[in-house]
């Protein structure tokens, strides 16, 4: 089934204003909006594609009025151009994955992923590319214009890449090396962010212990019975009532005692601010790397 798009839509997803939006469609015909039953604007999938590659040849310096005249082919083309050329802010990479994620293209999706990562490397490529890509299928997922179909398959892909470049990295740790345990809360099943910490902790040569998502709370605390870690790391992204999640952190203090525990996502901010001491908010995994892990 197509999605429909109100111009609203169109607007947070491409950053392309609603006003800009309709004087190019009256001037130069670049979409073709149908009307509901009771007369109300909307746009389809393939109205959403074009404006993403057109806002992202305008973006680099093209005219409009050249740009409207292209039909798809032409207009993916030059995009491709561009990838060859630009950096990743500039090329349109995450314009080209959302299109991908809407086509459900894996082989386009490699294309464009690795090409970021020849340029400017894996690490780079997570924070200038990825999270900015994950923030725009946030969007659409709120508004209602993707399947989870389409999040499964995106982030699935984005999983592989994450897997392959932790297991890539070196198995050597050094001497004053930390153990890590990630983990996250039975409720919690979005496991890219901790994906993202194990990769980084990793290659700063520490150890660590991955349990992933959804792991029940007598589990975690079982794991001492193992192993003693020097820190946990956990985050929250799905809405839950937020006495459940400072319970949680309550638990991982009172057993872990003394021990650190780092917790980011995207509900953090509904967390209180009375947590015990070695609970460290850090909203976001950049903050991680350079106020935890840089300092190790």
């Amino acid at each position: 089934m197509t999605s429909q798009y109100s111009i609203k839509d169109l607007e947070r997803i491409s950053g392309i204003k609603a006003h800009t939006i309709r004087i190019w469609e009256k001037r130069y015909n670049i979409l073709h909006p149908e009307r509901t039953d009771t007369n109300i604007r909307y746009y389809c999938d393939d109205d959403l594609k074009r404006l993403l590659n057109i806002s992202v040849l305008v973006n680099n310096g093209h005219k409009i009025s050249k740009v409207s005249t292209l039909d798809n082919k032409k207009l993916s083309q030059k995009i491709l151009e561009l990838n060859n050329v630009q950096s990743p802010e500039r090329s349109g990479q995450i314009e080209n994955l959302i299109v991908t994620m809407i086509d459900l293209d894996e082989i386009k999706f490699e294309n464009v992923l690795n090409n970021s990562i020849i340029k400017i490397g894996f690490e780079d490529t997570l924070f200038n590319v990825i999270y900015p890509l994950l923030n725009k299928i946030g969007i659409l997922w709120q508004i209602g214009s993707i399947t989870p179909v389409h999040e499964h398959f995106i982030s699935n892909l984005i999983r592989q890449k994450l897997f392959a470049a932790i297991d890539g990295l070196p198995v050597e740790r050094s001497k004053n090396s930390k153990t890590f345990l990630l983990v996250l809360p039975q409720w919690e099943l979005h496991d890219i962010g901790l994906l993202v910490h194990n990769y980084l902790i990793r290659k700063k040569g520490h150890k660590t212990i991955f349990l992933g998502q959804g792991v029940p709370l007598l589990d975690v605390e079982a794991i001492d019975k193992l192993v003693d870690p020097d820190m946990l790391v956990t985050s929250f992204s799905t809405p839950v009532e937020t006495s459940m999640m400072g319970d949680y952190l309550k638990e991982l203090s009172t057993h872990f005692k003394g021990k650190a525990i780092y917790v980011g996502g995207i509900q953090l901010d509904k967390i209180c601010d009375s947590l015990p001491k070695t609970i460290h908010k850090l909203p976001t995994v950049l903050e991680f790397r350079d106020k935890v892990l840089s300092k190790i």
